[in-house]
């Protein structure tokens, strides 16, 4: 492992950057990031996030399927219904300290309708 110029820190290892890489991933659409925050906030069923999100029942439900196969949630039986939960305490954490951020500075800045700035435009 090689160490970094910045503060000598090394490099994790390529599976560890394969990992996050594939969880960071699974949060790069906006519908799947909202689930998560949502379920951040509190466990819910598919319904209640669908509401909360604006999705359909069906996209919803594949959304929440594809992030509990890769760990991110997890669900538990409740009676007849499925209730999703973040099964994983320090994705709700980055996931909170990201938007939260984000939030605070677009409501800090004065202008809400504000274009918001793309990776793309920065050359992401």
């Amino acid at each position: 492992m090689s160490t970094g110029s910045g503060g000598g820190f090394q490099d994790p290892p390529a599976e560890v950057l394969a990992e996050a890489s594939a969880a960071f991933g699974l949060l790069a659409t906006p519908a799947r990031l909202h689930i998560v925050w949502a379920l951040a906030q509190g466990e819910s069923d598919v319904t209640g996030l669908a509401e909360r999100v604006g999705g359909t029942l069906p996209s919803v439900s594949q959304h929440l399927t594809k992030l509990k196969l890769a760990g991110l949630v997890r669900s538990r039986r409740e009676g007849r219904r499925q209730v999703y939960l973040v099964d994983d305490p320090d994705v709700v954490t980055v996931v909170r300290l990201m938007v939260g951020q984000l939030a605070e500075r677009a409501g800090h800045s004065g202008h809400s309708t504000r274009k918001p700035v793309r990776l793309r435009e920065l050359g992401a």
